[in-house]
């Protein structure tokens, strides 16, 4: 029933959302057309809940480097309008859309790149049990500023307490963050620094987790 809950909460106020945000959309959209050109979207697997893949869609903020969108550190691919759309989250309206196919929910652990499936321990794992989030418990609590150890301990931590009350009490702190433009990028870094994990190897993600694209 809670999940059930939480869902048509996340239903609900994303369709309303991209509604709302049609006109922002729009304008956001020309502007990454006419100073980046094509594509608009970024799109990239992350995993969702259960370990499932998903494609997470949010508004290009960087130039292609010489061999394609990886190849070039970020703080120099990210572009003036790239770096405004961080600052505001406005890269992010798109996701919406991610939440109304199911795949994230307005709160929940931040999803992450497939390549970090294997890096984490089972215990940071569980941070899988839930659908991924646009905005979440290390989100409102240093966001990138944050060491991967401490966000993904924010992350189990909203697993095992997760409820209406601490959603509602995320999305309020979240829009104070956003407003106030804190735990943007971590220090010495445009964006995010790699997780590259601890003992990768040695700590396999159960099978049962799943790993299809969907």
């Amino acid at each position: 029933m809670k999940d059930a809950m939480k869902r048509a909460v996340d239903l609900t106020v994303a369709l309303v959302a991209l509604l709302v945000a049609a006109p922002v959309l729009a304008a956001v959209a020309v502007a990454v057309l006419l100073t980046m050109g094509r594509p608009v979207l970024f799109r990239q697997a992350r995993i969702g809940r259960h370990g499932r893949e998903f494609t997470i869609l949010k508004f290009r903020s960087m130039a292609p480097g010489a061999g394609g969108f990886s190849t070039a550190d970020d703080a120099l691919r990210l572009t003036p309008l790239g770096r405004w759309l961080r600052d505001t989250s406005l890269d992010e309206l798109p996701s919406l859309w991610n939440i109304v196919r199911g795949d994230m929910s307005l709160v929940g652990p931040r999803p992450l790149p497939t390549s970090y499936r294997f890096r984490y321990t089972p215990e940071q794992f569980r941070r899988h049990e839930v659908r991924p989030g646009l905005t979440g418990l290390a989100q409102v609590n240093g966001r990138n500023a944050l060491g991967w150890d401490e966000k993904f301990a924010y992350d189990v931590r909203y697993v095992d307490h997760r409820g209406l009350l601490l959603d509602l009490g995320i999305l309020a702190r979240t829009a104070v963050a956003v407003l106030r433009r804190q735990g943007i990028s971590a220090p010495g870094s445009a964006t995010a620094p790699e997780f590259r994990g601890r003992a990768a190897a040695e700590q396999p993600v159960p099978a049962t987790a799943g790993s299809g694209a969907r």
